[in-house]
């Protein structure tokens, strides 16, 4: 397992996985699941799939920030 290639939107994003002649197969798949997570494909993917508003990103954003400084203060008991 050398070179993995995935193709998003126009871009190519290709993960390269090092392994040992003697790693095991599974190991090798363990490092490319993290790989492949850390890069954050699907993630982007997801994102795409509609467009939202930057008025509506930002809406969001100022309601997390909100929250979690609520939070803070201590007006939120979990």
């Amino acid at each position: 397992m050398r070179t993995e290639i995935h193709f998003l939107k126009g871009v190519y994003i290709m993960l390269i996985i090092d392994s040992k002649d003697c790693e095991n197969i599974d190991k090798a798949l363990k490092k490319y699941k993290k790989k492949f997570e850390k890069a954050k494909v699907l993630i982007q993917l997801r994102s795409r799939q509609s467009f939202t508003k930057p008025s509506i990103k930002r809406r969001g954003e100022v309601l997390k920030a909100v929250y979690k400084q609520q939070l803070a203060t201590g007006k939120f008991d979990i």
